[in-house]
């Protein structure tokens, strides 16, 4: 049997590790460790290689939508609206939201929803800051 510890310390050593994607030296899109994910040249992730790094991408997200105090008082539908706006605008972009955090202190919803709805966010991507304040101003998570 192959020994998978001394394979992949040589793959690593061969390819290098880079944890963005990069063009390899013949011009084709790579992540990782030598994985090729250029679709020109038959690359790509698999259905569950995607799941994984989605559920971490989520894990990371609720981790951060943890730090602000308010988080755990909301109730499922608005934490994953939270969680939703982290995965998308990051913290920073998150942070910007300034009133609605505070509306959201004081548990005032229909606020909150407001302040999204009057962001460039709502601008760049107003169907899904529509569905997501939507969901802040009800509780009630749409399908």
């Amino acid at each position: 049997m192959i020994a998978l510890e001394k394979l992949k310390a040589r793959l690593i050593a061969d390819e290098g590790k880079v944890r963005h994607a990069y063009t390899d030296s013949e011009g084709w899109i790579t992540i990782g460790v030598g994985r090729l994910v250029d679709q020109r040249r038959g690359g790509g992730l698999s259905d569950d290689e995607i799941d994984y790094l989605l559920m971490n991408d989520i894990r990371k997200a609720e981790a951060l939508a943890r730090t602000y105090p308010w988080y755990e008082s909301l109730d499922w539908p608005r934490q994953a609206v939270i969680v939703c706006m982290l995965f998308q605008l990051g913290l920073v972009g998150l942070n910007g939201f300034k009133k609605m955090r505070e509306a959201l202190e004081r548990q005032d919803y229909a606020t909150a929803a407001i302040e999204m709805l009057n962001s460039r966010w709502q601008q760049q991507t107003s169907a899904r800051a529509k569905r997501m304040a939507d969901v802040m101003r009800t509780g009630v998570w749409l399908e």
